[in-house]
This record gives C-alpha cells, sequence and structure tokens, in this order.
C-alpha cells in the first residue's frame, strides 16, 4: 500500500507542452466527486464553454462543444465530423502532429493530400494560395499553430486569409497555444479551433474542446463518422440539455479546468500567461546558449512553448542519463520528436516561473561541471 501522506507534493517539475505541473487549487478541486447529470455540475460545463468561446473571440456567432479524451480526439472529432463525403482535406505539415491530422484522415478514408514542409520548414500564404487555385476539389485546409515537435510557431493567421479568400474551411490545431498566445479566432479566420485542457489554460488530461463558428459546426449534422466522435451531436446535446454530455464525462478534470480558467483570469488573462511563458522561454534559451546548448529554430519561428536544444556532440551523452540525472534533481523533460538532427525539448508552460528556470539552469549547469 503506499503511503499517500509521505509523498512529496510535487516530487518534479513538469517542463513538457502537457500535461503540465498544476497548481494546488486545480489539484485540490479534484479531491469532491460531481455527479455528471447534477444541475450545479452542468451549470460549470455551461460556464466553461461560455469563457472558452470568450477567450477565442469577442466577435459573435461562434459556440464551443467539449469532448472526452485526449486532445487528438478533439482532432479527430472535428476532421470526421467537418469533412463531408465529397469533400478534401489538405494538411500543411511541419512535424509529427501535422503528420498526425493526416493520419487520422488516412483512418477515416478521407480523401487529403499533404503539403510537405519538412520538420523546420513554414508554411508559405503564397505557395497556399497558389495550391489551392489549383485544386478546386480542397474543400478544408488544417494546420497546426505550435507544432511542439520543434517548437514551430506557424503563421495562421496569414494563412487563414488565403483559406477564407479561397472560400475554403479552416481548422487551426491550437492544441498548445490556446490561452498561453494571444489569438483572436474571428481574425485568424479558424471555422474550428482546437484544444485541449491539459495545455496553457493549465488543466488536468481528460478532455479536449473546440470552438467553431457556429454556421459551420451546423453544416455538420449527419456527417459525423464515429458515434462517440460526433462534433455535432456533442455540441448539439450540450446545448439543448444545458451543459449535458452524451456518455460520461470526466467530471474531476472538468471540475479543475473550471478552477485552471478562475486562475488563468486572476493572473491577468491570456496576455499575462504569454508574458510569463515568454519570459521563461528568453531565459531559458539565454541560460542554455552560456552552457553551450543551441537551439534548433531561429528565433523568429521560436513559440513560447517549448523549445528544441540540439543534443551535445561530446563523446558519451546519451539523452537518457541526461533526462535521469535531471529527474533526480527535480526536473522532468522531453526527447527530441524531429528525425533529421538528434535532440532534446524543454517546456516552459504550466505552473512554472522564472525562478524554476532559473533552478534548471543551475541544475544542468552542475551536471555540465561533474
Amino acid at each position: 500500500m503506499i503511503d499517500h501522506a509521505q509523498m512529496p507534493d510535487n516530487p518534479y517539475l513538469l517542463l513538457t507542452p502537457g500535461p503540465l505541473s498544476t497548481s494546488k487549487g486545480v489539484k485540490a478541486t479534484m479531491l469532491r466527486d460531481w455527479c455528471t447529470w447534477d444541475d450545479d455540475y452542468n451549470g460549470i460545463v455551461r460556464a466553461i464553454r461560455e469563457k472558452l468561446t470568450a477567450l477565442a473571440t469577442a466577435a459573435p456567432g461562434y459556440t464551443s462543444v467539449l469532448m472526452q479524451g485526449s486532445g487528438t480526439f478533439s482532432v479527430e472529432a472535428v476532421i470526421g465530423t467537418a469533412l463531408p463525403q465529397d469533400g478534401k482535406l489538405l494538411v500543411m505539415a511541419n512535424g509529427a502532429y501535422g503528420n498526425r491530422i493526416a493520419t487520422i484522415a488516412r483512418y477515416q478514408r478521407i480523401p487529403h493530400t499533404v503539403m510537405d514542409l519538412g520538420e523546420t520548414g513554414r508554411p508559405d500564404p503564397a505557395i497556399l494560395r497558389d495550391t489551392l487555385d489549383r485544386s478546386p476539389e480542397i474543400s478544408h485546409v488544417a494546420v497546426v499553430h505550435c507544432e511542439t515537435t520543434t517548437g514551430m510557431l506557424n503563421p495562421v493567421q496569414a494563412l487563414g486569409k488565403v483559406v477564407k479568400a479561397a472560400g475554403r474551411v479552416y481548422i487551426v490545431d491550437a492544441m498548445s497555444s490556446f490561452g498561453g498566445i494571444p489569438m483572436d479566432q474571428a481574425e485568424v479566420g479558424a471555422d474550428f479551433l482546437i484544444s485541449s485542457a491539459n495545455k496553457c489554460i493549465q488543466g488536468v488530461p481528460g478532455f479536449g474542446f473546440v470552438v467553431a463558428r457556429r454556421p459551420a459546426l451546423e453544416a455538420c449534422a449527419g456527417q459525423a463518422r464515429s458515434l462517440s466522435l460526433d462534433l455535432y451531436e456533442q455540441w448539439k446535446v450540450m446545448e439543448e440539455k444545458g451543459g449535458k454530455w452524451r456518455f460520461t464525462s470526466p467530471t474531476h478534470v472538468v471540475r479543475a479546468f473550471a478552477t485552471a480558467l478562475a486562475e488563468l483570469e486572476a493572473e491577468g488573462g491570456v496576455a499575462a500567461r504569454h508574458a510569463r511563458y515568454a519570459t521563461n522561454q528568453k531565459r531559458l534559451v539565454e541560460g542554455m546558449a552560456q552552457l553551450g546548448f543551441a537551439t534548433l529554430l531561429p528565433p523568429e519561428h521560436q513559440s513560447p512553448i517549448i523549445t528544441s536544444f540540439l543534443s551535445p556532440a561530446e563523446p558519451g551523452y546519451r539523452f537518457q542519463d541526461f533526462y535521469d540525472a535531471l529527474k533526480a534533481k527535480g526536473f522532468v523533460i522531453y526527447p527530441g520528436k524531429v528525425t533529421a538532427r538528434e535532440t532534446f525539448r524543454i517546456g516552459n508552460i504550466g505552473e512554472v516561473y522564472p525562478a524554476d528556470i532559473e533552478r534548471l539552469l543551475d541544475a544542468i549547469a552542475g551536471l555540465r561541471n561533474s
């Protein structure tokens, strides 16, 4: 039997793009049980949906829907519901998560094409315009905003202008950016904006969400290729039954997310959270450079969410040894995900502050000097 009283509150800091380190308040909220059909609980769901829509845009005509599962479940729900039988999807991919959208389309037998940009390339609006002009059969375009394979921040607003001018439906995977990078969905032009509870809002894993332009979502009735991932039906039930879910909802996670939203507001909103993340990332890169670590991406392409560092070209270096040594000092980082270069990744979102980055840099300096 585990003696939970003897376990440290936070044995290590998660320096990852999610799941991430959460506040004590978010954790404490999950100590209470909630009934899925209770009016109090459904009221929490309604409030969450309203707040998410308001965070996405102040423009009228938008709505939100929550979906059980990881963020990928919500991406699959959008792809499988938004594409009609005669539709075709264009995926602009520059990492694992863009390619995952294409994999979803393949599994669901949705006609699609991939604009493969490599792991360090960025989508070019001019090339996208030419592609859409030459391909009238493409009905939907999808891109990842912050591609955490590398930490790349893609130009979703410039791309959105092209997509909307061409009269296509625009899907933005904002999994690792929503709530942590200021954006206006209406200005971006996204018909569907997708994220997850355990990212920049700083909740815990268990559900994702979609903020959608209402007419675009209403047009999806009857199109879904899955029962449980029918985004339209999930939204319709939440709309008509006051916050109820079609199937069992992750009640503890939902309640924790409501607390996380309140903490985001108390911090000063998305702008303040973005400023903290950007400060964390700037100091991380500066400190790592002083320790001899170079970044994979140039600064102008780098997000404030997660940074890929080139592994040192030193005899005997093994990422697993580096990882284990840092974990023993109270920090968990991520292995690299790019295939062309040997890298590792360090995130700076979640309940992470500049003082934590300084502690991390001190720990790495100690390992370098040992």
